[in-house]
């Protein structure tokens, strides 16, 4: 088991910044995918950022290309999400995730999840 805990969610006003940071603990040793994703009310679920561990490749949705930057500190199995020019559209709750115990990483790979911090953007 992986448990995640996030932190960092907030309110800013558009064009400001955020920094998630999420924590995991238990059998890390499996996992090789672990990433972010957001919910606003109404909409479905969408990952927003990942980090395919092995090799510290990243993927980002094309709608926060250029703006969110994903980290991963491996040695303190810790997942960062630093959030730049924030729109209002940004705002939602943000999950991070974790899976990928097959060696796969996309959208679907991921088996456990944090509950979640609201991050809120005001014009």
């Amino acid at each position: 088991q992986v448990q995640l805990a996030e932190s960092g969610g907030g309110s800013v006003q558009s064009g400001g910044s955020l920094r998630l940071s999420c924590a995991a603990s238990g059998v890390t040793r499996s996992i090789y995918c672990v990433g972010w994703f957001r919910q606003a009310p109404g909409k479905e679920r969408e990952g927003v950022a990942r980090v395919y561990t092995p090799v510290s490749s990243r993927k980002y949705a094309d709608s926060v290309k250029g703006r969110f930057t994903v980290s991963h500190d491996k040695a303190n199995n810790t997942l960062y999400l630093q959030m730049d020019s924030l729109k209002p559209e940004d705002t939602a709750m943000y999950y991070c995730a974790a899976g990928g115990a097959g060696g796969s990483c996309d959208w679907s790979a991921f088996r456990y999840w944090g509950q979640g911090t609201q991050v809120t953007v005001s014009l």
